[in-house]
Formats: C-alpha cells, structure tokens, sequence
C-alpha cells in the first residue's frame, strides 16, 4: 500500500470513529418552569450528574427553564426538545387519562400518593403515554396545593366565592373552583406573577416549594392549608429520543430517572417542613387550620361528575390503596 493511500485510508478510518453514533457527543434537553434552586431544578440536576456520568460524558444534558409548560410538553411531542419535568396540570389536555390524578382530596397524604404513583397503577397511567407520541418516564412530585390571595382571610368554603384564581388550563381544577363559587382563571405560570401585581386575579393556588421558590408572599398576603390537590409532576420525554438510546444507554437513563425522582421529594419533603415559617418571617399571614370535611361536602358536586367523566374504577382504586 502507498504512503498516499495509507494516509487515505487512515483518514477515512478517523472520520468513520468521529461520525460514529456511538462515539459521538449527544446533547438531550431537559426544560421544566421553575428556578434552579427549586424541587424541578434539582431533580433535573441529578438525572444530569447521573446519566452524564454513567455514560461516560457520550451524553450531555442540558437543563433549562420554560415557563410554558403547554408549550414544552408540545416540543417534547414534536421532538424539539427531548424531555419535560413539570406538573400533571397541563399534561390531562395531552393523555385524558392523567387527568385521574388532578382530582380534589383524592390522596391523603404524601406515603399514600407516592405508594400509588410508584405501584402498578402509576405505572398503568405511564403506559397510556405511548399511544399520545410521548413516553411517560417516571412520577415526580410538585406537593400538596394551596391557596393564596391578596383580598382576604380564606377560613371556609364561603371565603372563596367570588375570588379570581388563576388556576392551570386543567379542568378538573377549574371545575373544583367554580363549584366554589370563585372564577377560574387559567393561564401558563410565565404570566401569574404579572397577573397578581395588576389584580386581573386575586390568587392563586400551588405547592408551599412552589410558592416560596417563586416569592409568591410579594405580591399574595394571604395563605391558607388548604391541601385541596395532591399535584404530581412527571418526566416526560420524547418517544424517539428513548427509541435512539442503546440498552445500556436505556438503563442508565432509567437509573438517572430514579435519581431524580428521589431528589426531588426529598426537595419537597424539606420545602414542606420549613417553608410555611419561611413564608410567615416573609410576612404572609397563614391560615392552618382548614375544615377539609367542609371543603369536600361543598364540592360534593364536582365529585359526582368527576365519577361520570373520568375513570370511576381508578379513582375508587387510588382511595381505597393502602400499602402491602
């Protein structure tokens, strides 16, 4: 062989390493809507420090945030960007059947929706990802909702009427509201803030991390336990992004997953035991006491056509879970 074609045929042999797929640096993009510092932030960070690891720098992840979240699980459908960390809130317009999960006073506590989210019927609402082109990857959690606003002290039922609370584009939330009697008012996240300082919307209602990540306490004087929706959050990713993952690429993605499930409730688990006192030194007057057997009487309504409208047999199965 000449030097000439020895030359070539080396070069034609690095080009085929660089190009080769396997080789080759691959960035996957994680956008969710809240700060870094938050229960999003740092789940994303440890799927990123995981996976990156395990895959020995061959994958990049990129985290990044959007306040839309409509609009990111839309991207993630359309492959734009890889994956979503977010609330089931938005995600019920995508894969009806998720909506089961958003209903008001369905979990009682936190062991009982993560045991239900982590057991076959979790899983079972994951698998009804595929057929919406999406890949539901695992359950993460956002906390127990409650309610704030900028008008008046929130004791019973009857203090809600007539508030204007900015809510998800989720109408199982937006029903519960209206049975209330307040006036639901659904906007993405990125415009809630603005809303509350020009008082198109008197409150609003999300997670004790979620309210202190984003300094709800400046503009919403009042906060009341409610705990009226356990809201979970989810990894999602694109369907074509997991189908391009080797086996192994695959396993060590799911590992990341479960990392970052895991650092997230521990986030939420340490917001919920500091953040109320948190939100009090902020100057936020609290309310937590909360009659929940009044709330659930006056929604007593909206509970009938749930049982019409969504998956009676699930619901009853979610109540009646207990660990094994």
């Amino acid at each position: 062989m000449t030097l000439i074609r020895r030359a070539a045929f080396a070069a034609l042999a690095a080009a085929a390493v660089t190009a080769s797929p396997a080789l080759a640096q691959t960035t996957i993009t994680i956008q969710h809507p809240l700060p870094t510092a938050s229960h999003y932030g740092v789940g994303a960070a440890a799927l990123k420090e995981s996976f990156e690891r395990a895959t020995g720098g061959r994958y990049t992840v990129n985290i990044q945030r959007n306040d839309n979240e409509r609009e990111i699980v839309e991207s993630v459908q359309i492959g734009t960007v890889e994956c979503y960390i977010g609330s089931t809130g938005p995600v019920g317009n995508f894969v009806p059947a998720v909506r089961v999960v958003d209903v008001p006073f369905l979990f009682r506590d936190y062991a009982h929706a993560r045991g239900v989210l982590d057991s076959e019927i979790g899983q079972g609402l994951l698998q009804q990802f595929n057929a919406r082109g999406l890949v539901g990857v695992i359950w993460m959690e956002n906390g127990f909702r409650h309610l704030t606003n900028s008008r008046r002290e929130v004791n019973t039922p009857a203090d809600v009427r007539g508030l204007k609370v900015r809510t998800m584009e989720n109408q199982v939330h937006m029903r519960a509201f209206t049975t209330l009697g307040a006036m639901p008012t659904p906007m993405a996240f990125s415009e809630l803030v603005p809303a509350l300082q020009q008082g198109t919307v008197d409150g609003q209602e999300n997670p004790i991390p979620v309210i202190v990540a984003n300094n709800l306490n400046q503009v919403q004087r009042y906060l009341t336990l409610t705990g009226h929706v356990y809201s979970p959050a989810l990894l999602i990713c694109n369907p074509a992004m997991m189908q391009r993952l080797s086996a192994a690429d695959r396993t060590a993605f799911m590992a990341a997953a479960r990392a970052a499930q895991q650092a997230n409730r521990d986030r939420v688990t340490a917001d919920e035991a500091s953040g109320i006192e948190e939100l009090r030194r902020r100057g936020m007057q609290v309310v937590t006491q909360v009659d929940t057997a009044a709330f659930q009487t006056a929604l007593a309504a909206a509970f009938a056509q749930y049982e019409r409208e969504l998956d009676a047999a699930t619901l009853r199965r979610i109540r009646d879970w207990r660990p094994n």
